[in-house]
């Protein structure tokens, strides 16, 4: 005779759970707190070198393009605003 499907005479492979070995904390247990954050500093400072800064007049341009939508999200939010507002006091009285 054949086990049915879900039989609990045998266990299934996937309810067995290995054992996991508790870990050391490789290399970093091996460094004090002050050399963790040196090192963060220094791999820090390597990324932003890596960084393409803008010229001075990429940063105007794009500073002024920022302001700019700002300014006009401004007076589209406030539209909206003063609409609603208006369409509220003419629906609740």
């Amino acid at each position: 005779m054949t086990d049915a499907v879900g039989s609990i005479d045998t266990p299934d492979a996937q309810d067995e759970v290995p054992e996991k070995k508790a870990r050391k904390g490789g290399k970093r247990a091996k460094k004090g707190p002050l050399k963790r954050l040196a090192t963060f500093y220094r791999q820090v400072v390597a990324e932003l070198r890596k960084v393409v800064w803008p010229s001075r007049n990429q940063l105007t341009s794009y500073t002024t393009v920022v302001i700019v939508f700002v300014a006009i999200m401004i007076g589209l939010v406030t539209v909206i605003d003063y609409g609603l507002n208006h369409a509220a006091k003419y629906v609740f009285g």
